[in-house]
């Protein structure tokens, strides 16, 4: 049975922005690494657009971000929306009875599955599928925006702490 994981960058104040962080090597080498190990993504359609990204490689790229390409591109995904028709390669819509069809796919796939987006989170959340939760800290402050956690907080338990790169801290935490 596979493991739900919700982890996304955040802001001091609890805000999420792909804009407003940029990871220094060391962190951006954490995430190539760690979509390596995944055995497929949960997009939601937002954050599955932004992520449409490295579905082609840029002349500017260094060898990080073919690398990062790479992974990303090898791995299953599955994207819920109700307004996309198509999806790009490597990916499966999910567009009816979400909580079912990740129930299923936790039940078929063996490993991790990373979770994007935080109105897909938050949805999740309330059905109960996520088992674990890491937010990767940035010393940012937002003041506003998109939150982390879109609706009621979860009742968690602290489970770790890692130091990553020069300047994130990744919380990690599962329900209680």
């Amino acid at each position: 049975m596979a493991k739900l994981v919700f982890g996304l960058n955040v802001s001091l104040d609890g805000y999420i922005d792909h804009q407003a962080f940029r990871p220094d090597p060391p962190l951006f080498h954490h995430f190539i690494e760690y979509v390596r190990s995944l055995s497929g993504i949960v997009y939601g359609r937002r954050m599955y657009e932004v992520m449409r990204y490295w579905d082609e490689d840029q002349a500017d790229w260094g060898t990080e971000e073919r690398d990062f390409a790479a992974a990303w591109r090898s791995q299953p995904k599955w994207v819920v929306s109700r307004t996309l028709q198509t999806v790009g390669p490597n990916a499966t819509l999910i567009a009816d009875d979400v909580e079912a069809a990740i129930r299923g796919l936790k039940a078929q796939v063996d490993g991790e599955i990373g979770i994007g987006g935080s109105d897909l989170g938050g949805s999740l959340t309330n059905f109960g599928l996520i088992d674990e939760y890491r937010l990767y800290f940035r010393p940012v402050v937002l003041g506003h925006g998109t939150p982390f956690f879109t609706g009621p907080r979860p009742p968690l338990r602290f489970v770790a702490s890692d130091r990553l790169g020069e300047d994130a801290i990744r919380l990690t935490y599962v329900p209680a």
